[in-house]
């Protein structure tokens, strides 16, 4: 048995395509979702989406949206997302450092609240690059 995922951008398609589980970050911690799942729907967080092909496991970085399962099939609606084979690790690897850099130094609330956004959100980046054994 398999489940239709779809990931979708406000500007692509990412994913559409049939997998046999996954595990997804949200707003509450991380689910895992095989075939006749419940029906849900939730908050996703920046973080890794990782699914399964057969013997094969891929991450997808998802930067915040919403999931719905139902009936087999997954919708996630994203702000942002990156499989992690589409990622330059040496680009990534700067931008992370660039965001850390760009948190010591925040000044205030908003700026701090930002840092860390930036911070969590170039994580998840270089974390899609590393392969899962």
């Amino acid at each position: 048995m398999t489940l239709n995922l779809c990931v979708l951008t406000p500007n692509q398609i990412v994913w559409d395509s049939e997998v046999k589980e996954i595990i997804l970050s949200t707003n509450s911690g991380q689910i895992g979702v095989l075939p006749n799942h419940a029906p849900i729907a939730t908050a996703v967080d920046i973080g890794i989406l990782r699914l399964r092909l057969n013997d094969q496991w891929l991450k997808i970085a998802l930067m915040g949206g919403f999931a719905r399962v139902g009936n087999n099939e997954i919708t996630i609606l994203v702000n942002d997302a990156e499989k992690g084979n589409d990622i330059d690790p040496q680009e990534a690897q700067q931008a992370l450092e660039i965001a850390e850099a760009n948190l010591s130094r925040a000044e205030g609330k908003r700026q701090t609240i930002e840092a860390n956004l930036a911070v969590r959100r170039a994580r998840t980046r270089v974390e899609a690059i590393n392969v899962i054994s």
